[in-house]
């Protein structure tokens, strides 16, 4: 009998320990922007929470501690999660940085994160971004300080704030790759465009010196970028609008060798125009690289005489381009 009773409490126990490790995650929201929201961990998503027939949201389930966003379809919330929270969350999606609030266990971290993106919101990015280097050193510098005093003002979970300043560092190091970045855009502007010799999708190679006595407009994208994707329509208006005058539109693809096959593809299915070119890796001069090119779409606008006018041009789908290029092209 006592060995049943040992038993059945072990069971018990065992089944109390599992209903732990579970979350609870509630929203109340007005003006939502769909029925669904979405927890994801980088590009993953973890967790659906489904609106009921009042148009609130929950769910339980079981979470790995950590750094989470949230997701309603069109705009982005940062999340603090962990097993054993009981987390309500009030917003207005219209206003939605500014009106979301958390309650419950988890609240306290969770609120902080809320906060610091309305304070992130009003730091200028662009003023930053565009200033000298001794002042980009210093401000960046004062932000960590900042960052640092107002964690600790904050009395958070100590696990949760190291997950975050994991975080705000490697936020830091993409900020400041993005400065290196400006900072050869800025080197690179009035000086000689790198030449190019790359396959051409029509066939054989085209260099950039091929094109010297126009302007050169240069798109450099891949078939898996969605935001180059996105400007496909403006660049093909574009190129419709300067059909005939003293330009060049080439775009350059970075797709991987093992993609090779599928940009060809895309290239004829989607009907791209202009002129169309893959950058092998193994190309030589390294169009690629002298451009400090990390992230992409990128495009950069270069003179008749081969000169860099512009080493971070506008996007097509921006207004500004066609304003500029209309001064120019002849």
């Amino acid at each position: 009998m006592k060995k049943i009773v040992s038993l059945i409490f072990t069971v018990f126990i065992s089944h109390l320990g599992m209903a732990q490790e579970n979350m609870t995650f509630q929203a109340e929201i007005a003006n939502k922007n769909g029925n669904t929201l979405f927890i994801k961990e980088g590009r993953k998503i973890i967790q659906e929470v489904y609106a009921d027939d009042k148009g609130h949201f929950k769910a339980t389930f079981p979470i790995k501690e950590g750094m989470y966003t949230m997701y309603d379809g069109v705009e982005y919330a940062s999340l603090y999660l962990k097993n054993g929270y009981d987390l309500s969350m009030t917003m207005d999606a219209k206003a939605f940085d500014d009106t979301i609030k958390f309650e419950g266990k988890g609240a306290n971290e969770n609120n902080y994160l809320a906060e610091e993106t309305r304070l992130d919101g009003q730091f200028d990015y662009t003023k930053l971004l565009a200033s000298e280097e001794a002042e980009f050193k210093k401000a960046i510098a004062e932000k960590q300080k900042n960052d640092t005093a107002r964690m600790t003002k904050a009395k958070l979970d100590a696990a949760f704030v190291a997950a975050h300043q994991k975080e705000l560092e490697m936020n830091l190091a993409g900020l400041q790759q993005e400065y290196s970045q400006v900072l050869v855009i800025k080197k690179m502007n009035g000086k000689k465009a790198p030449n190019f010799d790359y396959e051409n999708h029509a066939g054989g190679k085209t260099t950039l010196e091929s094109l010297s006595g126009k302007y050169v407009f240069v798109d450099v994208w891949a078939t898996w970028c969605g935001p180059c994707r996105a400007e496909i329509p403006s660049l093909k208006e574009l190129e419709k609008s300067f059909h005939g005058k003293n330009i060049a539109f080439v775009s350059i693809s970075v797709d991987a060798e093992k993609d090779h096959d599928k940009w060809k593809t895309f290239v004829t299915e989607k009907q791209l125009t202009g002129i169309q070119l893959y950058a092998a890796k193994t190309a030589e001069p390294n169009f690629i690289g002298a451009f400090n090119i990390n992230t992409i779409p990128r495009f950069i606008l270069i003179d008749p005489s081969g000169n860099v006018l512009d080493a971070d041009a506008a996007r097509p789908s921006d207004p500004k381009l066609k304003t500029q290029l209309e001064g120019l092209v002849k």
